[in-house]
């Protein structure tokens, strides 16, 4: 995988950049974090060599500094929303973020329970933490918001909210996901602060979309077919162009945002220490990029992969059609089809050439690998074991799998699990592989070679089940998968049809 991003240099950069923010106000600068603070595999898809971590790592170049307010919405909390990469709500959620933050050396001061309006669960919530030790403030709707700024920013609006107490000069504001209040919290602060004779100060730190890149660069379009669903946009920041004279990249939630919010800072500070929504921006990503056509081919990739799991949400109901013909438009933007994703044409071609579901991955090399549906193994799990040979260079017609070995494994699934599906998943083949290597050196030859697919390219010629699904995500392999059912099974369930 080329190299498109200098991570060093963006950690450097980064935290010696919002150190310069710190100190352009009164030693504290409330710094709204936007997106995910770890676990940022979108980034690290469309600039390779990004790290997953980055934001985390340039934090704790912070960490005597910082201290870290997480906030959550009341009506998220009553809802059970539930993180979609995760699979847990967002209150269970604000715990796990805790522990990562105090697992790597990071002070979280407190919690901020946002649109409260005595919620039960929330109240419940506030308890619980209340005594595990944590402090917890309550911050409330406010009728106007955000227009009416004049009674937002008065004792009836923000003047009601609690007050957070902080202790260092960089308070990072995170959230569970979007929607939490962050801005909102960030703000109230201002507003508090001013009051007890603190000019405090406010930050965006957002990776994208990638402010001082152009418009249509194919990391910019990745973003919007990643928030295709929120509807967002990247657009020119018409203020900064008037303001500078300059070009650069915002997205119309900012843009339209920002009138009010220069309204805002002008009646707490009695004028705007910013004449931009980029302005308000720290993000120094772009400067980092040290092979640009390595971060735009990652990036049109990116998309197709955006593609083909908005048209599988469809296929499910869970998403609708405008987002796909968004992405769809995207795609003509960025001038490519789903055939310039290699893996697309070679899954397809096997499976109309047996007949059944197939599946194709490309190795970092160039080399193409196919898998096809067999009677003990179903594509997903035939390809994995495929690549791996392929890898560690054992022929294809040695067995690192006795047939004798699956046979037990097939019977237990049919017999006493009451699968109808007789052939193996990704799980159990490498379960299986896993055992006989314990006695086979040419099997554990194959098993060593799983790290060697992490981010390596698949497609599969139908949906597989999500237990396939999850086994490509652990191994970090980025996988398509044609929007149809195998058989036109609209039964779809955790083992597959």
């Amino acid at each position: 995988m080329k190299i498109g991003f200098d991570n060093e240099k963006y950690l450097q950069m980064q935290s010696t950049h919002i150190r310069e923010r710190i100190n352009q106000f009164d030693n504290k600068l409330y710094l709204e974090f936007g997106g995910k603070l770890f676990d940022d595999y979108h980034a690290s898809r469309v600039l390779p060599g990004f790290q997953p971590d980055s934001k985390l790592r340039m934090l704790k170049q912070l960490s005597d500094q910082a201290e870290i307010v997480i906030v959550i919405s009341a009506e998220d909390i009553e809802k059970n929303k539930i993180r979609g990469d995760l699979g847990i709500t967002y209150d269970s959620d604000v715990l796990r973020l805790m522990a990562v933050y105090q697992e790597h050396g990071l002070y979280v001061g407190s919690v901020v329970i946002t649109k409260f309006s005595g919620q039960e669960s929330a109240a419940l919530f506030k308890n619980r933490l209340e005594k595990l030790g944590i402090k917890v403030y309550r911050h409330y709707i406010i009728p106007g918001y955000p227009s009416n700024v004049p009674y937002i920013v008065s004792d009836n609006g923000y003047g009601k909210n609690d007050y957070i107490e902080t202790s260092r000069p960089l308070v990072v504001v995170t959230a569970p996901g979007p929607g939490s209040g962050k801005m909102a919290v960030c703000l109230s602060q201002l507003y508090h602060e001013h009051q007890r004779g603190i000019s405090a100060g406010y930050a965006k730190y957002e990776t994208f979309p990638i402010w001082n890149i152009p418009l249509k660069h194919p990391v910019n379009l990745a973003y919007e077919a990643a928030t295709a669903d929120l509807n967002d946009i990247n657009m020119i920041d018409p203020f900064h162009l008037e303001a500078y004279g300059k070009t650069t990249v915002n997205y119309n939630r900012d843009v339209e945002i920002f009138p009010v919010l220069n309204a805002m800072f002008q009646r707490i500070y009695g004028e705007s220490p910013y004449k931009s929504p980029t302005d308000m921006g720290v993000n120094m990503a772009g400067n980092c990029i040290c092979d640009d056509e390595a971060c735009r081919e990652a990036s049109r990739q990116e998309i197709i992969r955006r593609y083909y799991a908005s048209l599988q949400r469809l296929l499910m109901g869970s998403c609708s059609e405008e987002e796909v013909c968004k992405i769809e438009m995207l795609m003509n933007q960025a001038g490519i089809t789903v055939h310039d994703r290699p893996v697309v044409d070679a899954a397809l071609e096997l499976a109309q050439a047996t007949d059944a579901p197939a599946a194709a991955l490309q190795l970092h090399d160039g080399r193409m690998v196919t898998g096809k549906t067999s009677n003990l193994l179903g594509a997903s799990a035939a390809l994995l074991l495929n690549a791996l040979k392929e890898l560690a260079g054992i022929d294809h017609k040695r067995h690192v799998i006795s047939p004798a070995a699956i046979e037990p494994i097939q019977k237990l699934k049919t017999l006493y699990q009451g699968s109808k599906n007789p052939r193996l998943h990704t799980d159990e083949v490498l379960i299986a592989l896993s055992v006989s290597a314990a006695t086979d050196p040419v099997a554990q030859l194959a098993l060593d070679q799983l790290p060697e697919l992490r981010g390596c390219q698949a497609h599969t010629s139908v949906m597989v089940s999500s237990v396939d699904m999850k086994q490509f995500k652990k191994l970090s392999i980025q996988a398509t998968f044609e929007a149809k059912y195998e058989k036109n099974s609209v039964f779809f369930n955790e083992k597959g049809v």
